[in-house]
């Protein structure tokens, strides 16, 4: 039985799933977009370290793992691809993270949606409906956590969905949906990557 989460909640992922071995995390959305309108939403995940001041900060610009850099350094974080118009049935994309095989220096992954050419398109995530992330067992197909974004962010060009973070040697998931004004390359930047 999954874990509804609300905006802010976490989840101890381990504890929930004794003897979790591989995740699953997989994102949907619903474009409402004007007639003939191309709407691109890509998902993306960073590996980071957290810096002096308790930020998440990438380990390197490898630890980008997207739709064109689909595989982590050490294997264990593989992105699906890209998804160009979220109107199939079931996850748009889909995230997969071996557990044990996460680089030991990562301590948290932020998931992020951006909107590809948002700014040039005038496109915002106030045409996007029923988001949402759900976190599987990927060894079984179970449900551990979901999170709907039902907030608006009519104005925002990018949502962080969650986060997966390691504390106390476990794994965990904590439901976000902050929005921002940015770009994929301005969020590379804010995690201390180079674009």
């Amino acid at each position: 039985m999954s874990t509804m989460l609300e905006t802010g909640h976490r989840i101890n992922l381990e504890k929930t799933a004794p003897g979790l071995k591989r995740v699953r995390i997989g994102l949907g959305w619903k474009v409402n977009a004007a007639a003939g309108q191309a709407f691109d939403l890509d998902s993306s995940v960073f590996l980071c370290r957290k810096d002096a001041g308790d930020q998440p900060v990438m380990l390197s610009n490898a630890h980008f793992v997207y739709y064109n850099h689909t595989t982590s350094p050490d294997g264990a974080v593989v992105h699906s691809g890209d998804n160009r118009t979220g109107d199939k049935d079931g996850d748009d994309e889909v995230i997969t993270v071996d557990l044990a095989r996460v680089d030991p220096a990562v301590v948290e992954m932020p998931i992020v949606v951006t909107i590809h050419e948002a700014e040039a398109r005038k496109q915002t995530f106030g045409r996007v409906n029923d988001a949402y992330v759900k976190v599987y067992n990927d060894d079984t197909g179970e449900v551990i956590a979901e999170y709907d974004l039902d907030e608006d962010y009519a104005d925002k060009t990018a949502l962080q969905f969650g986060s997966l973070y390691r504390k106390d040697g476990e794994w965990r998931f904590q439901a976000v949906g902050a929005g921002f004004k940015l770009n994929l390359a301005t969020f590379i930047r804010k995690l201390g990557g180079t674009v």
